[in-house]
This record gives C-alpha cells, structure tokens and sequence, in this order.
C-alpha cells in the first residue's frame, strides 16, 4: 500500500509539472496560454489550486473507485472550456442538478430470503439482447475529450457488450463506428433547418447499417448555457483553429467551416443557411420522417405521459425520457421523477429507456423498478475517455456493472425481470 501511494504521488507531482496535462486527447485545440481549471499553463509553477485538484488524478483506469474519481480527473485535465461544455447545465444549472438529486427522493425497498447466487442482468430492445441495461447517450464532439473521441466509446463500448447512440455531431463518422462494432449503433438525428439534410443523414445511417434512428425533440432552440459561458471566460487559449469567432460570410445562418470539418456527417452537404433552430417541428415533421424510412424511431426528450401516449399512437418504436442532461429546458424536473407517469401512459407497449443523473448501480435499480427498459449514460463515460480512452469507458461501465450486480443481491432481486416498483418508495 505504501508503494503503491508513493508511486502514485510521484505520479501526480510529474502530471502537474508536465506538457501531458496540456495534450490530453485534445487534437485540434492550441493549448497555448491556457489558464484557468484543468489547464496547463502554471501547473508546473506550484499553482496550489491546480494542484490540488490534481491530486484526485488517477495513476490507471482501475484506481478509480467509483465513477466520481474520473469526473474529478476529468475536470482536472481538461481545459476550462472543454470541461464547461461538458458540465454545464442551462440558467443556473437547476435541471442538471435536478437530475442528479431527483434519485434521492427514492429508496429501494430489499426483499430477504431470496437466492442470488448468480443474478440475471440482461435486458431486449428491440429484439437485440443485452447482457446489461446500460447504454451509452449520443454525446456531440467527443474529441473534445480525446482523440479517439467516439471510436475509443465504440470500441470500449463493444468490447464491454454495450449499446451505443451515436450523435449527428459526432467527430466520427457513423461508418467508422460501426466498423468497430459488432452490433450497428443507433443513430440520433438532430434535425435542421433543411429536411434535405436530415434525408440525407438519413440515408447514411441506413447504409452503415442502423436499425434504429433516436430522433431528439427537446431542444429545438438554443439554450442558455452560463456554466460554459463563464468557463470560456477563463479559457486563455487560442483556440481560433477550431472555433472561429464569426461565421464565414455575413450570413448569420451559416455554421462556421472550422467547426463543420469537424463534423464528418456533414461532409459534402451545402451547409449554407442551415442551423439546429427548429421551432417548426411538430407529430407532422414526425410522420414526414416516418415515410421516408423503413428504420425504427425512438423519440428522445419525452418528459409528459400525454406526450409519451402520442409516441405509441404515431406507431414510434419506442421512448427515452430525457431533458437533455439538463442542457436543454429549464424545468428544474428530474428525468428520474418524469420516468413513473411515462411508463404508466406507455403500459408496457414500446421500450421506454431513460437517462440524466445516473451514477450508480443503485440509480440503475431504481430507475428500472420503476419500469425503465434500460438506461443511459452520457456524462461518466465521456469522463472515463477524457483521462484514458477506451480504457476509461470500459472501466466506467464496469463499474457500473459490478454496482448494479451487487445492488440486485443486496435488495433481493435474481432478476431484472423481477423488479416492479414494490421494489422502490418515494421520500
């Protein structure tokens, strides 16, 4: 133990004197001047604070004893602005904190007397099985994060037997993740100003062998994200090679060709006059997509049961109960406290998944007692890549596993099959 904390130690004095903690994983950004959280700049000129949020860094993937310890490293390497698009929430953070704390408001009732010897993990959806409920959340730009950004979450993912939904804003393109993949991922569809786009997207996915769009209607606008901004604040980098200021004409409706080269399942689109604002989209653009693909559709930002009825009434395949990770309406509702009434008005007849807030087995077991389907992750694994790649994402999910695994014994429970909300109480 004691050779093991020296080392360590060590460790955690060379990062923080070290270029390392400027380049890591972050292609395309300059770190130059960087100052601020999780920066470089003054980590080798006895910055107190840096380093002592260095010191929760870890020396591997299999240090970390909970999902925490790699939010806490996360945050330590990353540069101010990257970290605050990842952790921000809109307004003050209300939804995003709400999602967290909303699994405090449920305990798990354990049932004794019960043989759980071995425990039964796997979950269907849609006719694929799983070993686990766990599935990865689209997340945008994941090389903000790392280098291998959405390959290292496809193959540690697939490595693991995990699901995962890729983001239209992938910095990988669809094809080369399922390249890694044994089973397709689902692709998310973010729709734009254009249908042209989105039918082209479309197309794409279906070539690379999707099954499955998740078509995300929950932000539709651009939200106010002040985490982010104020982060950025405190990002000194000159990080103009990825981020232009201005777009490149006058035309405010045009995305910035830095930021689209980056964006691979764009390429050779005319991108001109399209954005993400669609305030426009209504159950007709819904059932405009339906006609133009034979791919099912599970909707994703479902929050009401009237809105979840719909989902079943227009035939989609089925629901993620999502307000975005926080990021998008600032409701200040917890996904886990929306879970409940949108598994009553589905009734069993389409998969309802839900994500925002997860971090441990436990929360895994609540949300399936209540009737979730299977969950998703978003932000942990993104924390795992940010400080070890692949091996961060596979160590994530194993920890998550083995949570889960333990929760199921410890309350009773042989089978996620047996789960029902007998099983959960509300505080």
């Amino acid at each position: 133990m004691f050779d093991r904390e020296t080392s360590r130690r060590h460790f955690i004095r060379y990062l923080a004197a070290s270029p390392l903690l400027a380049h890591w994983g972050l292609s395309g950004c300059s770190p130059q001047g960087s100052s601020g959280p999780g920066s470089a700049a003054g980590a080798g000129g006895g910055d107190p604070a840096l380093e002592a949020r260095i010191a929760a860094v870890l020396d591997s993937p299999e240090s970390a004893i909970n999902l925490f310890d790699f939010e806490a490293m996360a945050e330590a390497v990353l540069p101010p602005a990257h970290w605050g698009y990842l952790v921000t929430g809109v307004d003050g953070d209300e939804t995003r904190l709400a999602n967290r704390t909303g699994f405090d408001r449920f305990q798990l009732r354990p049932r004794r007397l019960v043989d759980v010897s071995s425990v039964d993990m796997s979950v269907n959806l849609l006719g694929q099985d799983w070993p686990t409920p766990i599935v990865l959340s689209p997340v945008g730009s994941q090389r903000a994060w790392h280098e291998d950004g959405e390959l290292a979450a496809a193959r540690g993912s697939s490595a693991r037997n995990h699901h995962q939904i890729l983001s239209t804003v992938s910095t990988v393109s669809i094809e080369d993740v399922n390249a890694v993949r044994d089973v397709p991922a689902w692709y998310q569809l973010y729709p734009t100003s254009s249908w042209e786009v989105a039918q082209v997207l479309v197309s794409r996915a279906e070539d690379a062998g999707c099954d499955t769009l998740v078509l995300t209607v929950d932000l539709g606008v651009g939200s106010n994200r002040e985490t982010l901004e104020r982060l950025i604040l405190t990002d000194t980098r000159d990080c103009t090679e990825c981020h232009e200021a201005e777009a490149p004409s006058d035309d405010p409706m045009n995305f910035p060709t830095g930021w689209l080269e980056r964006k691979p399942m764009f390429d050779g689109l005319d991108m001109s006059r399209v954005n993400f604002d669609t305030p426009f989209m209504d159950w007709e653009w819904v059932a405009r997509l339906r006609s133009i693909t034979d791919l099912r559709i599970v909707i994703k930002g479902i929050m009401r049961d009237d809105d979840a009825a719909r989902c079943v009434a227009e035939g989609m395949d089925g629901i993620i109960v999502s307000n975005h990770g926080g990021r998008a309406e600032p409701s200040g509702r917890s996904t886990i406290e929306a879970l409940p009434e949108v598994v009553d008005a589905v009734r069993g007849r389409i998969p309802v998944l839900v994500d925002g807030g997860i971090r441990r087995g436990s929360d895994i077991l609540k949300a399936m007692a209540i009737g979730a389907d299977a969950v998703c992750i978003g932000r942990p694994y993104i924390w795992g890549m940010a400080c070890f790649g692949q091996a961060g994402v596979e160590t994530v999910l194993g920890i998550l596993t083995e949570e889960l695994r333990v929760a199921m014994q410890l309350h009773g429970v042989a089978s996620l099959g047996d789960l029902d909300r007998s099983f959960v109480t509300r505080g």
